[in-house]
């Protein structure tokens, strides 16, 4: 199976926050935000995968910044590692300001999908080889990641969480 490079998953999608979707401060609902995020990593799973993907995981996500009513939000999510069939997906959250057309990242999150056969089994997937700095850090922390959520679910044995132990023991 032929090595993919992260930006062959790349997601864009900008939208438009609208007043429904907004809280009493007419900022953009967190959970919203959430579907979102959850929708651009989905598309970038399966552009990654070319199967059907589920997701397994809500890893980490970090609300840094309001998104106000109005705003312009545009999401940008790609594959970070590929395992045996799951990946991490991380995704950056922006918004436009209106006047000057600055971005500001106001979220990230990493998400980790499935893929899956029609009968819901989950099926091999292409390994990934990251190009840029930033790329390649998040390559590396995704392994750390893995091991840490497989030794807080009691599935992996701490003595063998090597990528952990280099943190601690170097």
């Amino acid at each position: 199976m032929r090595a993919k490079k992260p930006k062959e998953s790349l997601t864009v999608l900008t939208d438009l926050v609208l007043p429904g979707e907004t809280n009493y401060l007419e900022n953009l609902f967190g959970g919203e935000l959430l579907a979102r995020m959850d929708r651009a990593c989905s598309i970038a799973a399966r552009r990654h995968s070319r199967r059907i993907v589920v997701t397994a995981s809500v890893n980490h996500v970090a609300f840094t910044k309001s998104v106000p009513v109005g705003s312009v939000v545009t999401l940008e999510a790609k594959v970070s590692r590929a395992f045996k069939s799951s990946m991490e997906i991380y995704v950056d959250v922006w918004i436009e300001d209106r006047q000057s057309g600055e971005k500001t990242k106001v979220n990230e999150g990493i998400y980790t999908f499935v893929a899956v056969d029609e009968t819901g089994r989950p099926v091999p997937i292409p390994p990934i080889e990251p190009e840029t700095e930033l790329e390649k850090q998040r390559y590396e922390a995704a392994l750390r990641r893995k091991q840490l959520s497989l030794v807080l679910a009691g599935k992996m044995d701490p003595r063998e969480a090597i990528e952990l132990k280099s943190l601690f023991l170097d």
